[in-house]
């Protein structure tokens, strides 16, 4: 049975409220900055580079490139944006092989919280790139009328978001239980693999979505464009 992380509580008295998501979310960001500083404290332009960098300059052209496949764009201004996500909700959903360790996106609130950076960041980078007011003309096109309608879909694109998350770490625990009584003497060798198979592929979606939605602007604009020069 799948346990929202939320749900386990270690501490809490009166506003205060500590949760396994919140302590598992601190381990993974300590992790995180740990690795970073010990890849990049003794980093080289030139001559021989440390493993670390190695994997560190192939991850992140792998993003660069799936950024710029996709928005058509200079992948240097999302790239720390779309990275961190990937790069966080990856290493949650590995180390959830680890005995023990309880990963943050178990938790509804986790995924929630990820949907809505996406959310403010969507509008953000298209500001950016169009101006206030032609980005917000997006959404009385063509017409008024579609202004609501145009509201209901950025919301509710955030709410699928989220829930496509949290249902594919929901249904990898389901798959577990499955394999367990089907496999119970392979059971470790067959989890582990799993988990980290689905740990790729759940950052990966998470990520790529993540870059559509906010190169989705952008294209219309080119599009736009386009059609004025023919």
């Amino acid at each position: 049975m799948n346990i929202d992380p939320s749900e386990i509580v270690y501490f809490e008295s009166g506003f205060v409220r500590i949760t396994a998501t919140l302590v598992f979310t601190w381990i993974v960001m300590i992790i995180l900055a740990a690795i970073s500083y010990m890849v990049t404290r003794n980093m080289k332009v030139e001559g021989e580079i440390s493993k670390g960098q190695n994997i560190l300059e192939a991850l992140i052209e792998t993003i660069n490139s799936q950024i710029r496949q996709i928005s058509q764009q200079d992948p240097s201004k999302y790239l720390p944006f779309v990275g961190t996500l990937f790069i966080f909700i990856l290493v949650s959903n590995v180390l959830s092989i680890v005995p023990g360790f309880i990963s943050p996106t178990g938790s509804l609130n986790t995924s929630i919280a990820l949907a809505l950076c996406v959310f403010v960041a969507v509008p953000k980078y298209g500001i950016d790139d169009r101006g206030i007011v032609g980005y917000l003309k997006e959404y009385i096109k063509p017409t008024f009328i579609m202004l609501p309608f145009n509201i209901i879909s950025e919301v509710s694109r955030t709410l699928s978001l989220a829930i496509r998350l949290y249902g594919n770490v929901l249904s990898s625990s389901i798959i577990v239980a499955i394999l367990l009584g089907v496999v119970p003497l392979f059971f470790p060798v067959v989890i582990q693999a799993l988990g980290l198979l689905t740990g790729v592929i759940q950052a990966y979606i998470f990520a790529i979505l993540a870059i559509v939605y906010i190169a989705s602007a952008i294209e219309k604009e080119k599009k736009e464009g386009n059609l004025k020069e023919e």
